[in-house]
């Protein structure tokens, strides 16, 4: 039987640890101090929580201790005279209209000093509480390479003097665009790649719900926002579609099945589209392309028409290599197949996106040129490194072409 102090302590983690953090690194002003105040909250728990019971609100208990402690530790070292403040505090430049601290994380986080790849790895280890080994696990490098890059971008806070704050109302546009991409990465890492089996692939599957974890968490501390709830509606019209992927393997829209897509979070997803596709963004768009797949009962009734308009709408607003490929997928069912051949996008970006060739070689199958199908089909497996999307690309090459 699980043990029920064991489980509350669990489910805090997840629901509270962003919280504690959060608060706990507005009063440490150091984010190795905040993280090892709060793991100490959480051991506190598991000690005097079978004893006291479970509080009423954990949160607040978990973030009483660990500021408590924060608060000690600073008074005992004098941090604020004898070393320097990883992070400016936030009582100076706080933006008291968004009061929740988790923003100032987030932002802090997804900071444009840091690199992506640090961005990613900061937010997955502060924002969600994820481990070093998790991270590590998830994106397939070893346990020291993902701490070592953490331990540089906490550096780089230190170093450059990045204030956990968030940014003023005049940065905010740019700056949140910065955080979706980071939580559209981190969701679109796991859903890549989480139905491959084996101890990787739970990893990597945690990504995926994280990321939609995030995207509910950024709309809740900004409801305003049409681009965060673009982006939430976004993920939950994909996630609704991962049901019909069958013991691991890649089954492309045409063939899936779908009386097996959650059709609670669709209903979810597509409530949130009005709002986001409105003032025409990003994620909004492309949230809106999502939803016309899921309201269509079969694969033959889906709107290409109005596909092919939104990635128009879309490519105008984010003209990059990716969006220009899918919206030639929509032209194969527009115009045909030999004219998207010709509107295929060539752009050194795309030299070694596996997607490219495959987007190619199953445009050449339905034109009925097979022998070149094959090329295609064997180009991208060169460049895929996906374990699901090799083993599709060769059963093309074995049963199709």
């Amino acid at each position: 039987m699980a043990d029920p102090v064991v489980e509350a302590v669990a489910a805090a983690h997840v629901s509270e640890w962003a919280a504690v953090l959060a608060a706990t690194a507005r009063v440490a002003a150091d984010l190795d101090l905040a993280e090892d105040c709060v793991q100490d909250a959480y051991a506190k728990a598991l000690l005097h929580w079978p004893s006291e019971g479970v509080p009423r609100r954990p949160g607040a208990w978990l973030t009483t201790v660990a500021t408590r402690r924060a608060l000690e530790h600073r008074r005992r070292a004098d941090v604020a005279r004898r070393k320097l403040s990883l992070l400016i505090p936030a009582d100076d430049v706080v933006d008291e209209t968004f009061p929740d601290d988790r923003l100032r994380l987030i932002f802090t986080c997804c900071h444009p000093a840091l690199s992506q790849e640090a961005q990613i790895a900061l937010t997955l280890r502060l924002v969600c509480g994820l481990t070093s080994a998790e991270i590590a696990k998830a994106f397939l490098v070893k346990e020291a390479t993902m701490q070592a890059r953490i331990t540089r971008a906490k550096q780089k806070i230190s170093r450059t003097g990045i204030p956990y704050r968030i940014p003023h109302r005049a940065e905010l546009p740019d700056r949140i665009e910065a955080v979706l991409d980071v939580v559209h990465l981190v969701y679109t890492t796991g859903q890549a790649a989480g139905s491959v089996p084996g101890e990787d692939g739970h990893h990597r599957s945690v990504l995926g719900e994280r990321g939609i974890e995030l995207a509910r968490m950024i709309r809740l501390l900004l409801p305003g926002s049409a681009e965060v709830t673009g982006l939430l509606a976004l993920l939950l019209l994909t996630e609704a579609r991962r049901g019909a992927q069958v013991g691991g393997e890649l089954v492309l829209m045409e063939d899936q099945d779908r009386s097996q897509w959650d059709r609670e979070l669709i209903a979810e997803g597509l409530a949130l589209v009005p709002e986001a596709v409105a003032p025409g963004g990003r994620f909004g768009l492309m949230a809106a392309i999502a939803a016309v797949h899921v309201e269509a009962e079969r694969w033959e009734d889906t709107e290409w028409s109005e596909i092919l308009g939104l990635y128009d709408l879309l490519v105008a607003r984010w003209p990059s290599p990716v969006v220009r490929l899918n919206r030639v997928v929509a032209v194969s069912y527009v115009e045909g197949p030999a004219a998207a051949l010709e509107q295929l996008p060539d752009d050194p970006a795309l030299a070694t996106y596996p997607y490219l060739y495959s987007t190619r070689a199953e445009l050449l199958r339905r034109l009925g040129r097979l022998d070149e199908a094959r090329v295609a089909y064997e180009e991208a497996l060169v460049f895929t490194s996906d374990p699901a999307q090799a083993a599709f690309l060769q059963r093309r090459l074995t049963r199709d072409v």
